[in-house]
């Protein structure tokens, strides 16, 4: 037959003899053929063989993550670590670089496959609004402003810029995206909640398919899946009820019958797990005076027994030490408790030893069953061989290009643009008019790229002040105005000011400052001042268009009667010219409530369907700036 062929077959031959050689040198160990080496085996063989090698303490290593700023080579490669984190604000140096994310990462990585076995590690970060820890990154608006662009294919482009900036540091995993549903805006986390409505909660789970890809037809259903290096893999969180606790109290306890938890809480993990998200990370919060962390009917009966979820079940940060009260007070019967529950993989973060030593003595006095182990490392080994790490567990600069770039910049820009929602238009005032004689731009938030971009933003709860690159809304609106358009800025004017100044009309931008979870907990929902006293001072005097830059909506009806206009752009990230673009008319506001906009605090909890809903705006609510809307 060889005799035969042509010589374009020959080669062809060759070719395939050469891959064929490749393939079965690099599944060769010290021992000869190994089976989870071999890419051409099916994942459940490799895992099996892998599993079957390792020993007690390799799989209990494993199921550690621990922050880079504890991990080493030797840690890596001595206690078969599984995966590294970076959690909120933890970066290799003030405004690393790309290639000094990448040095790190395979630093760790080079410590991972020096071990007995050579297992990969993963790295993951809370990449949850583009690679928000990471200076340069897009940062693009937060769920919750997404959830106002009712825009799924929008949110699915999103999540493919975000992987491709994560990947571009060398990082593979994001913890995203929060599919909570918050139910009261007292919650600090609640802009991290598209909306309070289930089903579009349910719809922005489009997200993962730009994170992770979009499965191939003849994939395993509800196998995690990871489609190549410009792809990571993603987290639904935080499983589960986590936007209902009591009085919005982060971390508190959700008080809900089964039918209300399906029924709200729920939905979006049924297409989450059918889309291969390859890991859920379990709430802080209690259902019903339980801890989520210890909650082994919905971990295990639920998640992978009723909804069939093949991937790993990962903690929150020092989640199951939080089982006691106080924290870490007994953490034996925790880790007993959260890996009993169907946790698989633990972030710790900063004592390995500890975890490893408990969970290691648990299992060796039967405390918990080896089958427990088996079932968590399987999981964990699925996802990695999903990522392909197994054959390239590299980082590398070929993605250098991706981090902030002007598609992803162009992307989030139009992002804002969607988000935006328009309350009330007076007159009408907007569209602004680009060419005036003298405009004033006030407030906290005009020319602030930190207070614009929110929490989880270079640091764990944001902070104020150029803190990375992009467009302040001031910015963007000198750069739209008509060169003949004198800009004035000023931060806090009084009435003093006002009086002794003409303008043609006023933009006035504040709300709150930067918060992520537990300092987000607010009981009154007041604009911080001296938001207040510039809304008075200056829509008191001019025609004005207030902008509240926010998570969610806050007490606005005092003071909305001064407002000629009112504009809810949330937390809109780095990219303000997004606000021009719609302030002056180049685009049409588009953007409808996510949530439902109280009157008063004591209305709370309310959302739409509730007996006792009586609005300030509906949900769902959003003008056209051709639309005037009086509400004095």
């Amino acid at each position: 037959m060889l005799q035969t062929m042509t010589n374009g077959g020959h080669q062809l031959f060759g070719v395939l003899l050469v891959l064929v050689v490749c393939l079965e040198a690099a599944a060769v160990g010290e021992g000869g053929y190994v089976i989870y080496k071999d890419p051409r085996k099916e994942t459940e063989s490799r895992v099996r063989d892998l599993l079957s090698r390792m020993t007690l303490e390799e799989k209990v290593g494993q199921m550690a993550q621990i922050d880079r700023a504890e991990a080493t080579e030797e840690i890596m490669r001595d206690y078969s670590i599984g995966s590294v984190l970076s959690g909120g604000g933890s970066v290799p140096r003030e405004r690393a670089t790309v290639e000094d994310w990448v040095e790190m990462v395979n630093r760790f990585q080079t410590g991972s496959v020096s071990s007995r076995l050579g297992i990969p590690m993963i790295y993951g970060i809370d990449a949850v609004h583009g690679n928000n820890n990471v200076y340069k990154a897009t940062i693009f608006p937060h769920n919750v402003g997404l959830g106002a662009t009712r825009d799924p294919q929008l949110v699915k482009k999103i999540g493919e810029a975000t992987a491709l900036e994560t990947r571009a540091t060398g990082i593979n995993y994001a913890f995203a995206p929060c599919i909570a549903v918050c139910r009261d805006p007292r919650w600090g986390r609640c802009f991290e909640s598209y909306s309070e409505d289930p089903k579009i909660v349910k719809d922005m789970t489009d997200i993962i398919l730009g994170l992770q890809g979009d499965v191939p037809q003849d994939y395993p259903k509800s196998y995690p899946y990871v489609g190549g290096k410009t792809k990571v893999a993603a987290c639904a969180k935080h499983f589960v009820g986590d936007g209902g606790t009591m009085h919005g109290k982060d971390e508190s306890n959700t008080v809900i019958d089964w039918e209300e938890l399906l029924r709200i809480h729920m939905p979006a993990y049924y297409p989450s797990i059918l889309m291969g998200v390859s890991t859920v990370m379990v709430s802080y919060s209690s259902l019903n005076g339980e801890k989520m962390h210890a909650n082994r009917v919905l971990v295990t009966n639920f998640l992978k027994g009723t909804l069939n979820f093949k991937g790993f079940v990962i903690s929150d940060s020092e989640g199951i030490d939080k089982i006691t009260n106080p924290p870490h007070s007994n953490y034996t019967y925790s880790v007993l408790m959260g890996v009993g529950a169907g946790i698989d993989m633990i972030m710790i973060p900063n004592n390995h030893t500890e975890f490893i030593d408990t969970l290691t003595y648990l299992v060796k006095n039967g405390f918990i069953p080896m089958d427990r182990i088996d079932d968590a490392v399987t999981r964990i080994l699925r996802v990695k061989l999903a990522m392909g790490l197994f054959e390239d567990p590299w980082a590398d600069l070929t993605l250098a290009d991706q981090l902030g770039s002007k598609a992803h910049r162009d992307l989030a820009r139009e992002a804002v643009r969607k988000s935006l929602v328009l309350l009330k238009n007076d007159g009408p005032l907007l569209p602004l008019p680009k060419k005036a004689t003298r405009i004033l731009v006030a407030g906290t938030h005009a020319n602030n790229i930190g207070n614009q971009c929110g929490g989880w933003t270079i640091a764990w709860q944001g902070k104020s002040g150029n803190i990375t690159t992009g467009t302040t809304i001031l910015e963007a609106i000198i750069s739209t105005v008509d060169p003949t358009t004198e800009v004035v800025y000023h931060e806090n004017p009084d009435a003093e000011f006002m009086g002794s100044n003409e303008f043609s009309y006023a933009i006035v931008v504040v709300g709150e400052y930067p918060y992520a979870e537990y300092d987000g907990d607010s009981a009154d929902l007041t604009i911080p001042e001296p938001g207040l006293a510039t809304i008075t001072a200056v829509c008191g005097s001019i025609k004005c268009v207030t902008v509240l830059v926010s998570g969610r909506p806050l007490v606005v009806e005092p003071y909305l009667p001064l407002m000629d206009a009112f504009v809810a752009a949330w937390f809109p990230g780095s990219e303000g010219q997004g606000v021009s673009d719609v302030l002056f008319g180049d685009y049409e506001f588009t953007g409808k409530l996510p949530r439902t906009w109280f009157k008063t605090v004591d209305q709370l909890p309310m959302n739409v369907g509730d007996s006792h809903y009586d609005p300030l705006f509906p949900f769902g609510f959003g003008l056209t700036a051709t639309q005037a809307h009086a509400n004095s």
